[in-house]
């Protein structure tokens, strides 16, 4: 059972409130998102992208500009090696869009994967020296191809990275070693000595920094490229990290540029989800979009994602988008077949007692281990890894818990893969499928996890009464989006609501819905999304429960109503 608490932090709430306009409420929901400072609450509630940091402070960066600068100038071939998942799709696009921007001889590779694996490998080196590639630029990937990088060299190649996630590491007599690759310029804010002040940044913030600054120094406008602030907000909210800062930013702004955008492929996209692009907010790139562009690099190749980026008109478009939403429906009847016996696996055997689980599914698609991990990483609240037998052995991908490093820990596994890569929440590996078992005894002998680690804690801002809640204070709420990682969606309760006639709806049956009254006797409307059968089965039982919700507004046939959104009940 999740362990709720309020947050208790302390602030002059209505000196806050006074400052900046808002309500005490608001006041408090910044503070527990440690939001104090002024100029970070200034940033948080009215950030604009003259705000974000100039590119140039980040390490390397003038070192890569100038290359590029170099090799435009000379007409050098250029080819940018992306990643197959949504963060890598939209990075590679925003590269490919500045460089013709600033004038480039430049096209764009992305790995396979099943074919070529995660990331720049020799055989993508070779393909681009077969094909008389100058340089090699890299996005979101490449931070942990040392070997490869020094092969492209090897071959008179110039190389550049522009990676987010974590730099390797060795660790001896407790101080750690990192490993950086030898590449003509690494760009990767994760570098121990890159002093740029926000490192939160996916791989499509890191290429857009460097368009930026590359169009800047020619002396090109560089806001004739700000309509990729679209794209950097599709990879920040796909690729799950924290809407903090400078993402925060992106995906405000960027969330705006979408609900007006003339990327034929992305409205042709909107329109077969069937997305209201009106109302567009993070849940639908997350769980609508993004899996339908995640899809392509599962279980075919991300380059159709790509090219539905680069789609000429409406009718490509429109073919490309349906092709993508097919392929993400056989990916979710897959993944339910995946974590049926992912589950059925753990609850007969000794898996079960594991504080951080390793699961061996070799029938599995090894495209879908990573949402296979997530999903029993919710179920468990546990480190998840979820390992597939491939040619070259197994190969998976994990999925984390708040208190557990999984890079960090995999990092005193390393004698054990023969690929790895990843950061604190999730990572991927490959190794030899005999190595499977060793893997399992070493990461769970090196848990240093508790009962209480493994224990999912939900964090309520406040306790708020229903007398509070109005449509100004839903309002003010919406100053507070967009929501996701590390700015999550504030969760309010009530210790004693008493449930009134909840019923099941919908042609899925997947919705509840019912009237709450406080010890007031003031009453509101409720709606859940979760597993309704269960929910209604204890809200029958006990009449009277704590709840965690969200307040919105209803509108139905012309008339407006609030309306409770249950998040969680006891």
């Amino acid at each position: 059972m999740a362990k709720w608490f309020i947050n208790m932090k302390k602030a002059d709430f209505n000196g806050i409130a006074r400052k900046y306009g808002v309500s005490p409420v608001i006041a408090r929901i910044m503070r527990n998102r440690e939001v104090t400072t002024d100029e970070e609450i200034n940033l948080y509630l009215n950030g604009t992208p003259g705000d974000l940091y100039d590119g140039r402070l980040m390490k390397d960066m003038e070192c890569a500009v100038s290359i590029l600068k170099e090799k435009i100038a000379e007409e050098k071939k250029i080819r940018i090696i992306g990643d197959y998942d949504i963060d890598g799709v939209n990075s590679t696009y925003i590269l490919q869009k500045g460089l013709e921007l600033a004038g480039a001889d430049v096209d764009t590779d992305i790995p396979h994967r099943i074919k070529d694996g995660y990331g720049l490998n020799r055989a993508l080196v070779d393909r681009a020296y077969r094909d008389g590639v100058d340089t090699i630029l890299t996005c979101d990937n490449g931070i942990a191809a040392i070997d490869e990088i020094a092969y492209g060299k090897e071959k008179g190649m110039t190389v550049i990275v522009t990676d987010h996630h974590e730099v390797k590491f060795k660790e001896e007599n407790g101080v750690r070693i990192y490993q950086v690759p030898a590449a003509d310029a690494v760009i990767d804010p994760h570098q121990e000595d890159c002093n740029y002040p926000y490192k939160e940044l996916c791989g499509a913030g890191v290429a857009y920094k460097l368009v930026r600054v590359l169009l800047e120094e020619l002396e090109i406008d560089p806001a004739k490229a700000e309509y990729l602030i679209e794209n950097v907000a599709i990879a920040t909210i796909g690729d799950v990290v924290n809407l903090t800062g400078e993402n925060r930013i992106f995906v405000r702004t960027g969330l705006e540029m979408l609900k007006k955008t003339k990327n034929e492929g992305l409205k042709a996209l909107f329109e077969c989800t069937g997305i209201d692009v009106e109302n567009l907010n993070t849940y639908h790139i997350g769980f609508v979009i993004g899996p339908c562009i995640n899809a392509c690099g599962r279980l075919d190749t991300a380059k159709r994602a790509l090219e539905l980026l680069n789609a000429p008109g409406r009718r490509e478009a429109v073919m490309m988008a349906e092709d993508l939403k097919a392929l993400n429906e056989s990916r979710k009847e897959m993944t339910e077949k995946g974590v049926e016996r992912a589950v059925e696996m753990i609850e007969t055997s000794v898996l079960k007692k594991d504080s951080v689980l390793v699961v061996y599914l070799p029938d599995c698609h090894e495209s879908i281990a990573g949402i296979i991990a997530g999903r029993l990483k919710e179920r468990y609240y546990r480190p998840t890894f979820v390992l597939t037998k491939t040619e070259n052995g197994a190969k998976g991908s994990g999925r984390s818990i708040e208190a557990y490093d999984m890079f960090a820990e995999m990092n005193r596994c390393a004698e054990l893969f023969t690929r790895f890569g990843g950061h604190k929440l999730a990572a991927g590996l490959s190794l030899p499928e005999e190595n499977i078992g060793s893997f399992r005894k070493k990461i769970n002998e090196l848990s240093q996890l508790t009962e209480e680690d493994m224990q999912e804690r939900v964090s309520i801002d406040l306790c708020l009464p229903f007398e509070y809640i109005d449509e100004n204070l839903i309002a003010e709420l919406k100053r507070l989006e967009p929501f996701g990682m590390g700015n999550e969606k504030p969760k309010f309760a009530d210790r004693n609501l008493s449930v009134i006639d909840p019923r099941i709806f919908g042609k899925n049956r997947n919705v509840l819905k019912c009237r709450l009254r406080n010890e007031r006797g003031m009453q509101m409307d409720g709606i859940y999304f979760g597993d309704v059968e269960e929910c209604l089965e204890v809200m029958e039982q006990r009449k009277v429960m704590p709840l965690t919700f969200y307040p919105k507004i209803n509108e139905y046939m012309g008339k407006r109503s609030i309306q409770l959104e249950i998040v969680n009940y006891q």
